[in-house]
């Protein structure tokens, strides 16, 4: 017997969106055995603009890096970022 889904809210933003569904669980407005995998291939995620105060000898020897490896440095920063992020959160869900 299928349990019987919540409509979802119409939003205003993404952030609004975003806000709604880290507090809520998706199951109960999604039927996830209907689900379909789907490919968007030119979809690009969301960036957000920041600005960042970093010591110059730091952004000297990124841009060092991102020069030997071809690449523009604040890209090389994102891999870096994600990469240690991505560790981090590995890290915390074996505990």
């Amino acid at each position: 017997m299928k349990k019987e889904l919540k409509e979802i809210p119409t939003f205003k933003n993404e952030d609004e969106e975003r806000e709604f569904w880290s507090k809520h669980d998706a199951t109960d407005y999604i039927d996830l055995d209907d689900a379909e995998q789907m490919d968007f291939p030119d979809l690009k995620p969301s960036a957000k603009s920041i600005s960042i105060r970093l010591p110059e000898s730091l952004l000297n020897d990124l841009k060092m890096l991102a020069n030997k490896k071809d690449v523009p440095y604040q890209s090389l920063m994102k891999m870096y970022l994600a990469s240690k992020v991505s560790e981090e959160i590995a890290s915390h869900n074996k505990k």
